[in-house]
């Protein structure tokens, strides 16, 4: 078929009106595993401390005799340890003309940037306090105060490489980190391994992190190989959020924001985040220094380890 001769068609007219949706699609991913799943606190000092203890050793020895003159045992003495609070932001700046003009899909084009930044914002903080190897930094004028991550605390309940110097924290304080081994499967024997290690320190984990290539692996766990059709729903099944270790139930998430090569398993009432007043997101406009409309936003938190012997890891992951 060909075009009538001198048919108008779309390619030279002027004048056709654009067609813009008014709906934004945000592909970016949002979830923050790790920082939703544990207790928000608020806190008074940038060094924010609290006290962990331990009951004695248990004692099958312990029988005594009829009439006998009691003496002490020693007191059962707490720990005090502590963590820094980080300050992390986001910042925008929209022009003026920029804000009067008339946009597709939002309002006021700084409130929709101020938006944007918050969501992103939190995904910094789960990826700091979860996927970093970070010990916490006191800092100074010239030095920005870091937060220890949760991989500077876990050392009593781990599974890692036997080789290229894996080695846990040397003190789980904070203020050290791991240090990365040669690389080896992630399999069920290991995450059960750092199961017995918790319920042997008195832990009760309920979730486990992993990142998306280890959650796959762990779907194929107690069986699950294979997937299962449900044939009454007519669908497929072939993951795992849900794992009956001989210890309790654990909650089984994936996590774009931990390392690829960690496996976390949590006790999250022994985890939480802290906030100065005021300071858990805070939104602010800028001095306005020019012809241009600036807004920050900022956080500054702090990770709270209240018993890193609950919680444990299966380090030193292949990720391929």
């Amino acid at each position: 078929m060909t075009i009538p001769t001198s048919a108008q068609t779309t390619y030279p007219t002027i004048g056709n009106r654009e067609d813009l949706s008014d709906m934004i699609w945000k592909i970016s991913p949002t979830e923050t595993p790790f920082f939703s799943a544990i207790e928000k606190i608020g806190t008074k000092a940038v060094n924010h401390e609290w006290q962990t203890v331990a009951l004695d050793n248990v004692n099958t020895s312990n029988a005594q005799l009829e009439g006998d003159t009691i003496a002490l045992d020693a007191a059962t003495l707490t720990t005090r340890l502590g963590n820094i609070h980080q300050i992390s932001r986001k910042a925008v700046g929209v022009s003026r003309t920029q804000q009067v003009v008339n946009t597709a899909g939002r309002g006021n084009e700084l409130s929709y940037q101020k938006m944007l930044k918050g969501q992103a914002l939190k995904i910094d903080i789960d990826s700091i306090i979860s996927g970093t190897n970070q010990a916490k930094v006191t800092g100074n004028t010239t030095t920005a105060r870091k937060t220890a991550s949760v991989l500077s605390w876990i050392k009593t309940n781990t599974d890692k490489g036997t080789a290229g110097g894996a080695a846990d924290p040397s003190a789980a304080d904070g203020t050290g980190t791991r240090t990365d081994g040669t690389q080896i499967p992630f399999t069920e024997a290991r995450m059960k391994n750092v199961l017995q290690k918790q319920y042997t320190s008195g832990g009760k984990p309920n979730l486990v992190i992993a990142g998306p290539f280890n959650k796959q692996v762990f779907s194929t766990f107690v069986g699950r190989s294979t997937p299962m059709e449900q044939a009454t729903s007519r669908k497929i099944v072939a993951a795992v959020d849900a794992y009956d270790s001989d210890f309790g139930k654990l909650k089984v998430v994936p996590s774009r924001n931990i390392r690829a090569r960690d496996v976390l398993i949590l006790e999250t009432a022994k985890w939480a985040v802290g906030h100065l007043p005021g300071s858990a997101m805070v939104a602010f406009n800028l001095a306005k220094t020019s012809d241009t409309d600036q807004a920050a936003m900022v956080s500054e938190y702090v990770l709270e380890a209240r018993n890193e012997a609950a919680s444990g890891g299966v380090f030193d992951c292949t990720t391929s």
